[in-house]
């Protein structure tokens, strides 16, 4: 049928299609989806709306959203610090706090709550800046110092955080009685209490709103998304979520707690098998949840999001509520209830304190259950690393020809290993920007590349790329260090210290109750009989077709104090850069597993199963440098790599992998 082009008429048009909705309300839906990242399914969001829309319909839909994404665009041109400023004044506020944050506390936000990018536009995933009626600083870590300065819109300061935190710079510079704002949706209770020491030290005040001064200036801000909320299927997730929900509620009586507020969407999707599209490279359905000690669930969610046929997937344990209940349920609650200080934002203690529940500080009841995968979640990363490390391979295959022309761009290269990724069964997006860095950007530890940063791949040159993908079954995340025509001796010693340090913790044997704290001086050790180190943490957990970066476990050098339990997936990534030369790293993940004791041992040991399967650059290992020991590590890795990858593969490329797979030579 042919469709009106204006709202109107399409809503007369859904409504003959059996989905009737007011004119007003379909602009608003059309604004969320506009608001969510495009999937994978461009037009899954339409089963939301008119699940029996004929061709027709569809086509009239998609206009319809193309129509509302170009009505996001901004049309002030006023810079935002200006017009901030007079709405702080009017609400009598001296300045005012904007994280990069979301009501979450997630790493990757939705559209709507990039505000400290809007406002100081720096587009990093991590950073605060402080808005004062004559100074504005932005503060980041050292990862984004260089972006930050580059990025910074006028008026800004870029602050490093190991120069000055942000408590530090406003004790200094507030002024005594000046009034500081923030908004406690998007901060946790132990950010606040920073906040207001700060302000205390500095003669001043910290001050909560009510409503967000930065959206109130910020014209066409997005909407919240609307994307998908759909069924997990318990063939992946390995575990009915009834009997999740019954397991959390027996902890909670364990504890005489009566409830646990959950607000971390990730925690959610694992608790009630679901699964989103709010955000990028994450298939979060942004929601707050409160799990009760009779095993249900208030779940507190966009109704328009959920996916024809979820009522029945969650069953009559889960009760929906629109979101707006959420703060008036928690005021609801009584007894002992369970809230998480480091990523339950302060409006949630607000809202409890403002009941009669008494608040126990707890960490959120999912976080561990969640990192310590089942045998289906394992089996299932083991399939997606088989189908992802055979995308891998036709890209280093492709690479390994097309590079030493010096044509290929940064881009060109992430353009590429995408494409052969989307032809993967169960391929569902990528799992972060990739990080594709030649020469000197690949010693930028998250570098992203731009227009202006692109560069091609030269000979003589080291690329870095650092990638991984979303299937419906696992999450990858691999890097791979490749030489672009010959590497000098610098590049192969410097390469060979990170592998033999990968090798290291690939090949640890601990006993049970390790942490990876304790582990991760195995991957150093190397490089620093070198005098040489890296400034990241060596690994971090990673979910189940969720969050790439997942807690609470990893292998780091401070904070890694929880300890690794068979069933959890952590990476296995150390690394060297040479500012203005090129970076190293060499990553795979690794599922913790336990080994057999030895005849006459006294602990249970554990260890690491590799998991990510593609070939390491052979071209830049230093035989002198590699033990015996690890010599035979790399070529059984190798040699399981081209079993696992080649039968699937062009006999082209599964010739250029066995010859990339191809035993080292004797020293």
């Amino acid at each position: 049928m042919t469709v009106p082009a204006d709202t109107a008429g399409l809503a007369a048009a859904l409504a003959q299609a059996g989905a009737p909705i007011a004119p007003q309300a379909l602009e608003d839906f059309l604004r969320g989806v506009a608001a969510a990242p495009e999937g994978h399914d461009p037009d899954a969001w339409m089963s939301l709306l008119a699940p029996a829309a004929d061709s027709g319909l569809r086509v009239a839909l998609r206009r319809a959203l193309a129509a509302a994404r170009t009505r996001t665009v901004a049309v002030d041109s006023t810079p935002p610090l200006e017009r901030l400023r007079p709405e702080l004044s009017r609400r009598g506020l001296d300045g005012f706090v904007v994280p990069r944050a979301d009501e979450h506390q997630g790493e990757f936000v939705p559209r709507r709550a990039e505000r400290l990018a809007w406002i100081s536009g720096f587009t990093g995933s991590a950073g605060t800046a402080i808005v004062l009626a004559d100074r504005a600083a932005l503060f980041v870590d050292g990862r984004y110092t260089l972006q930050a300065a580059q990025e910074a819109a006028d008026g800004f300061e870029t602050v490093p955080l190991a120069e000055r935190r942000p408590d530090a710079w406003i004790a200094a510079t507030l002024g005594t009685g000046a009034v500081l704002g923030y908004d406690p949706r998007l901060h946790t209770r132990a950010q606040r209490k920073a906040l207001a020491d700060a302000c205390r030290r500095a003669g001043g005040t910290l001050a909560a709103v009510d409503d967000n001064p930065v959206d109130a200036v910020w014209d066409r801000q997005p909407a919240a998304p609307v994307a998908p909320v759909t069924a997990h299927e318990e063939r992946h997730a390995g575990r009915a979520a009834a009997d999740k929900r019954a397991a959390l509620a027996d902890g909670l009586a364990k504890e005489g707690l009566a409830a646990a507020v959950v607000t971390l969407p990730d925690s959610i999707a694992w608790l009630l098998n679901l699964r989103g599209g709010d955000v990028a490279y994450t298939p979060l359905p942004l929601s707050f949840a409160v799990a009760h000690a009779d095993a249900t669930v208030d779940l507190f969610v966009d109704p328009r999001k959920l996916a024809p046929g979820l009522a029945s997937h969650l069953g009559n344990g889960v009760r929906v509520h629109e979101p707006a209940r959420f703060e008036a349920s928690l005021a609801a609650l009584t007894g002992r209830v369970a809230a998480d200080p480091d990523s339950a934002a302060e409006h949630v203690f607000r809202a409890l304190e403002a009941g009669a529940a008494e608040i126990v500080e707890r960490a959120c009841p999912c976080v561990l259950p969640k990192a310590v995968k089942n045998a289906v979640e394992l089996d299932g990363a083991r399939a997606a690393h088989r189908r992802d490390g055979a995308a891998l391979v036709r890209f280093l295959c492709w690479l390994d020809d097309a590079a030493g022309s010096g044509t290929v761009t940064e881009t060109a290269a992430a353009d590429y290993l995408e494409a052969r990724r989307r032809e993967n069964e169960n391929f569902r997006g990528l799992s972060f920007p990739t990080i594709s860095g030649a020469g000197p950007n690949g010693a930028i530890v998250h570098y992203r590349v731009s227009a202006e940063s692109d560069r091609a791949l030269e000979p003589g040159s080291l690329y870095l790329v650092d990638s991984g993908a979303q299937y419906a079954d696992g999450t990858t995340d691999v890097t791979r260090t490749v030489a672009v025509g010959a590497p000098t001796a610098e590049m192969r010693e410097r390469f060979t210290r990170v592998l033999k340090g990968h090798i290291a913790l690939a090949t640890a044997r601990y006993p049970a109750g390790t942490t990876g704290a304790q582990l991760d001086t195995l991957a150093r050790t190397a490089l620093w009989h070198a005098g040489l180190d890296y400034e990241h943490g060596t690994g971090h957990g990673v979910g189940s077709y969720l969050g790439v970066h997942e807690g609470p476990h990893r292998i780091s050098r401070a904070g890694a104090n929880v300890p690794l339990q068979p069933g959890m997936i952590v990476s296995n990534e150390p690394g060297y850069y040479k500012a203005g030369a090129y970076g190293i790293r060499i990553e795979n993940l690794v599922a913790v597993v336990p080994l057999e004791c030895p005849p006459g041992g006294e602990r249970t040991l554990l260890g690491f199963e590799t998991l990510t399967l593609a070939p390491v650059d052979r071209r830049l290992v230093d035989l002198a440098l590699l033990s015996p020991d690890e010599r035979a590590w790399l070529d059984a890795y190798h040699a399981r790599v081209a079993a696992s990858l080649a039968p699937a593969l062009e006999p082209a490329v599964a010739s250029w992998l066995r010859a990339a797979c191809a035993p080292l030579a004797a020293p």
